[in-house]
């Protein structure tokens, strides 16, 4: 089973940014997607953004990031990345990162798609 173990979370002003990033133990040969969900306490774990691992490279956005989060991927180093700008209170949340190993019944939007999780890195919001 592939390894994913975020970093980069922390604790930062409404307004500023931050970058997570998540490496692999392994080259994730099988999958077709990484990404991001996030999970704020009491409410259940949601998509922030997808990037197609082989190909293209597209890249799919929650409507509540768009214009603020990019993800972006770098195949050489098995990695993927989470560009945080303009955060605000609400993106406060453990977020993890994951891989899929190809197609199956789930969207890219379901947390059920994806079969190898990170432990999740705290990002805090606040002033």
């Amino acid at each position: 089973q592939v390894q994913l173990v975020e970093s980069g979370g922390g604790l930062v002003q409404p307004g500023e940014s931050l970058r997570l990033s998540c490496a692999a133990s392994e080259p994730t040969v099988n999958s077709a997607y990484r990404g991001w969900f996030r999970q704020a306490p009491g409410k259940d774990r949601e998509f922030v953004a997808s990037i197609m691992w082989r190909g293209p490279g597209s890249s799919y956005l929650a409507d509540s990031v768009k214009g603020r989060f990019t993800i972006s991927r770098d195949i050489a180093k098995n990695t993927i990345a989470l560009q945080m700008s303009d955060l605000r209170p609400e993106d406060t949340a453990v977020y993890y990162c994951n891989a899929d190993r190809g197609p199956d019944q789930f969207s890219i939007y379901d947390p059920r798609h994806y079969a190898d999780w990170g432990q999740g890195t705290q990002v805090t919001v606040s002033s």
